[in-house]
């Protein structure tokens, strides 16, 4: 396993930028770039951009100088990177897209939203997990659309994010409340979307629930993924708490995990579990273990 980076040869904030990966894992990419001082904001879902200054002393501390073709082609052998249209950065058009189809004619709330998803302390809780709510809710309705309420719910259900679990539902909730009351949305539509984000707080849907049931499942589709996106839910989760220690991060995501675990049903859709329960059960307990 090695760390590479490539020449600062990308322009930005009045310099030139590399990119630093792990041919391996982002754990020890992390690690390494924590020793060199890189602060956690530099990482980028599958590298850190660092600026020319430091290039020298990186190259001293072990990273390997690589071309930036050469670098790529490792990034991707490794299983570690993100498709561009999965970064944050590159993901307003397709999310506009998707705003046209549900509530059109809104620009200034869809403008808001995005921001808020895009709030720089925001690492898992960002774009990316919304785009990916949304595309789950696309794989479990098959060629049907999914109701406009749970897909506004999917919209405003992190929408208000600082890491406050409860809090933090209840804040996007009060917020889904006033914001599509002022859009003209009659009040049922909007009652029913503020309890669809309540309920994911605790993602337990009462039987019979379906829309509590799509939305639910969908948040936690990505419990579902591969072992590369797993381990980069996992990563992106710690930076959405870099200011807890480790010790302390430790033991509440470990109950986060044994809480997940505890959840019958985990997923409360036929098409969710056939879909996500097996891979989902594998990663919780191996990130237990």
């Amino acid at each position: 396993m090695a760390i590479y980076v490539d020449p600062p040869l990308w322009p930005a904030h009045g310099t030139h930028f590399s990119h630093l990966i792990s041919d391996t894992s982002l754990a020890e990419l992390h690690a390494f770039a924590a020793a060199a001082g890189i602060p956690d904001r530099a990482f980028d879902g599958d590298h850190y951009d660092v600026a020319e200054a430091l290039y020298d002393a990186l190259v001293v501390a072990g990273a390997v100088p690589v071309e930036g073709r050469i670098l790529v082609r490792k990034l991707i052998s490794s299983g570690l990177r993100i498709p561009a249209r999965r970064r944050s950065s590159s993901l307003k058009l397709p999310l506009l897209t998707r705003w046209n189809d549900v509530l059109p004619g809104h620009d200034a709330l869809f403008l808001d939203l995005l921001d808020r998803w895009g709030e720089e302390h925001r690492k898992y809780h960002g774009r990316t997990h919304l785009l990916a709510v949304l595309e789950a809710l696309d794989r479990l309705t098959g060629p049907a659309d999914p109701p406009r309420t749970v897909l506004l719910a999917a919209w405003f259900h992190d929408a208000v994010y600082r890491g406050i679990a409860g809090q933090d539902e209840e804040e996007s909730a009060r917020l889904a409340e006033d914001r599509l009351t002022r859009a003209g949305l009659p009040a049922g539509e909007v009652d029913e979307v503020a309890r669809l984000v309540r309920m994911t707080a605790e993602h337990r849907p009462e039987p019979g629930d379906d829309a509590a049931a799509l939305l639910s499942d969908a948040d936690l589709s990505v419990l579902g993924s591969d072992p590369a996106a797993y381990a980069r839910y996992l990563a992106a989760v710690r930076q959405d708490f870099a200011h807890i220690g480790d010790d302390d991060f430790a033991t509440g995501r470990a109950a986060v995990v044994r809480k997940l675990l505890a959840l019958d049903p985990l997923f409360h859709t036929p098409q969710g579990r056939g879909l996500w329960f097996e891979a989902a059960r594998r990663n919780l307990e191996g990130e237990l273990g």
